[in-house]
Parts: structure tokens; sequence; C-alpha cells
């Protein structure tokens, strides 16, 4: 069982997740002009809540971000472990349960398969948005998805490093090669900026891809999806079925996996999109 998680570890990863963004990406933004200041804001305007993927960090929203506060819509950002699945999940579930009002919950990458079982009988979430993200069913993992449909190159790309654990045993996480890291995860995107991306990349562990998902929210809770059709971790056809499957929403965006970073225009307009059902009720 996992230990309980503190409202003060929560606080601190939010805030970790706002440094990592830059004074422009702050998690918790001021309200608008002519907003009511009421914690998060009417209860008619949704929180959304990104949560990056394996192999990067809250900075890969930076753009989005900027883009949504511009608007003047509330964002949190917080560091996603990138231990486990089940613990992950339980994380992120806490930090949602801190939020006033609804929440459109949004994950990338691996964050797809951790917010699909964050959000799982919680009604605050009232959309789930994957931008090329893992959407299992229960009893699926990352990685058997991966290998649903040919396409991907991440088990070239990367190498396994290990680390000591409390019992004395030994753990396998995962990084991208800095020399292949932007063909594999970020073509196109500008060197300096993958240069960058690949020296702060967060290593997951080998566990957290292979743990097959206990639930599936979006089984329930209304979803949207963007396949980006470049993409070399997680196949496109990949991406391409498990949107279809969930019955989500979709559109599709010629960009590598790391498309909050190569194209946060596209990956924005589809939160919005998602916002704006959230607040009609459509």
């Amino acid at each position: 069982m996992n230990p309980p998680i503190s409202r003060r570890t929560v606080t601190t990863s939010l805030l970790a997740g706002a440094a990592a963004l830059g004074t422009a990406g702050i998690a918790h933004a001021a309200p608008a002009a002519g907003r009511p200041a009421t914690g998060h804001g009417r209860p008619a305007d949704p929180t959304v809540v990104l949560i990056h993927g394996a192999f990067a960090d809250g900075s890969s929203w930076r753009a989005v971000v900027q883009r949504l506060l511009r608007q003047g819509h509330r964002v949190l950002v917080p560091a996603l472990p990138l231990r486990g699945l089940a613990s992950d999940a339980a994380y992120i579930r806490s930090v949602l349960e801190s939020v006033s009002g609804p929440v459109v919950l949004v994950g990338h990458s691996y964050g797809g398969a951790v917010i699909s079982q964050a959000a799982a009988g919680l009604p605050s979430v009232k959309a789930l948005v994957y931008i090329a993200a893992f959407v299992p069913e229960i009893g699926e993992s990352a990685l058997q998805l991966t290998g649903k449909f040919p396409g991907s190159t991440l088990g070239e790309a990367t190498v396994t490093q290990h680390y000591p654990l409390p019992d004395g045993g030994q753990g396998d996480e995962l990084v991208i090669r800095k020399d292949l890291f932007r063909d594999q995860f970020a073509a196109g995107v500008p060197v300096p900026t993958a240069q960058v991306m690949a020296a702060g990349q967060r290593p997951i562990t080998l566990a957290a891809l292979q743990e097959p998902a206990t639930a599936a929210a979006w089984k329930k809770i209304p979803s949207w999806y963007l396949v980006a059709t470049e993409d070399r971790n997680i196949p496109p056809a990949a991406e391409r079925w498990m949107a279809e499957r969930a019955r989500a929403h979709t559109v599709a965006v010629r960009a590598p996996h790391a498309v909050s970073v190569s194209d946060p225009g596209p990956v924005t307009d589809l939160i919005l999109r998602a916002v704006r059902s959230v607040r009609t009720g459509h």
C-alpha cells in the first residue's frame, strides 16, 4: 500500500512545477481583470491541470501555459514522479482533490495513463485531454500499447540506468540517449531547445511502463485526443486506435512526440475545446 501523501508534499510539487515553467508559467495564475477572485475562479471556469510524461518535465508545457494564462485560465502543472503507475496516479489524484471546482485534466505520453487512472470516480474531473498519450484499458500497460502497432523506435534510443532501492535491491530506469534525443523525441524543435530538453529529461522506471492500469476514467469522462503523426515514441497508428476506442474528439497534427513544445498552438486549441465543452455542458 502506498504511504499517504501529505498536503505539504502536494504544495511542494506544485511550486516545483511552477519554478520549472518560469515566471511566465506560474501554476497559480491571478484571476483575469474583471473576474472575481474566488479561489480557483468561478465554478463554471475549470482549472486546467497539465501532466507531463516520461523524459520530460513541467517545462514541456511552457508555451501552452503561456497561451492559457493570457486568456485568463487557471493552470496547474504538478511534477510527475515517474516511479510507478499506481503511485503516480495516487499522487496526481491528491493534487486534483486540492483543486476547487471543475477540472480539465490533460496528459502527455505516459501522463495519459496516469490521468486515466487518477481521474476514475473523481467527480471534479469533467474532461480528459490526451496529447500523443497512452489511453490504457484496465490491464494494459504503456509498453504493451507501444508494441501494439509498428513504428516506435524508442527501444533503440533509450539506455537503462540502475539506482539503489531502500530494500537494498536495484531498480531500472530509462533515459533517451542525448545524441538521439532530438530525432527521437523532439524532431523539428530548434537544436538549442532540444539540447536543453535532453539535459533536463526526467527518467522513468521500467516498472512504471510495465505496470498495468487498474482504472479507465475515459469510459465515463468525455475525452479529446491529439494524434502526433510524426511520433517516434508511440506509433501514430496506436494513438489513432486508442483515440477511436475512447470515442475521443480527435485532431491530427504533423508533429513529433514533444508536440506541446513543437506545436503549442494546436495543443492549446484542443484544450480550449474541452474547456468550452465543460463551460457550456455540451
